[in-house]
């Protein structure tokens, strides 16, 4: 039995969660999202907990028992509490901006890179290079953030590029003048 998917998930209050054929919908104060799901899996309300039971004990089948589980368990947290990712750009004359729903970052190549924010996501620009990327979806938080990581990774000999803010770059000595 699958560690993760036998536990239940407990329903908040507030938060209503309707089961149909193939599909889970989670409604709450933040918003509403909604999870495809395969045959592999059962999703059952009993009470205030949404119990995840699998078909039978095939290698994808207990595969995809703790993956619907968890997929579950991030859906009410989103809806009740939503998921937020922050970003710091390092590097001098690096910054950031959001006109209207695109993202503005001057990253020190020649042109200024213009992203669109999916509707679905707020970005807030703070003071000394912060960035905070936050939603109701935990899967569109991770990519968007994800993706601006990427426009200019961070260096590890003077540390400039974008980066989480739990992340640790490992620096570099660089060459020695001798």
């Amino acid at each position: 039995m699958s560690r993760i998917g036998k536990l239940p998930v407990q329903i908040p209050a507030g938060v209503k969660v309707s089961v149909s054929a193939n599909e889970i919908s989670v409604e709450g104060p933040k918003g509403k999202l909604s999870q495809d799901f395969n045959n592999l899996v059962s999703i059952k309300v009993e009470g205030t907990d949404v119990v995840v039971n699998r078909a039978n004990d095939s290698k994808p089948a207990r595969s995809a028992h703790g993956l619907y589980r968890s997929l579950v368990e991030n859906m009410i947290q989103g809806v009740t509490e939503g998921f937020s990712k922050t970003l710091v750009i390092n590097g001098v004359g690096f910054r950031a901006e959001v006109q209207g729903n695109l993202l503005m970052l001057n990253l020190g190549y020649s042109n200024d890179i213009y992203a669109g924010i999916p509707e679905n996501l707020t970005v807030v620009v703070e003071a000394q290079g912060k960035l905070t990327i936050s939603g109701i979806d935990k899967q569109a938080v991770g990519e968007y953030a994800a993706q601006i990581r990427k426009l200019r990774l961070p260096e590890p000999y003077k540390g400039k590029g974008i980066r989480y803010s739990d992340e640790v770059i490992r620096r570099k000595v660089g060459k020695s003048g001798v």
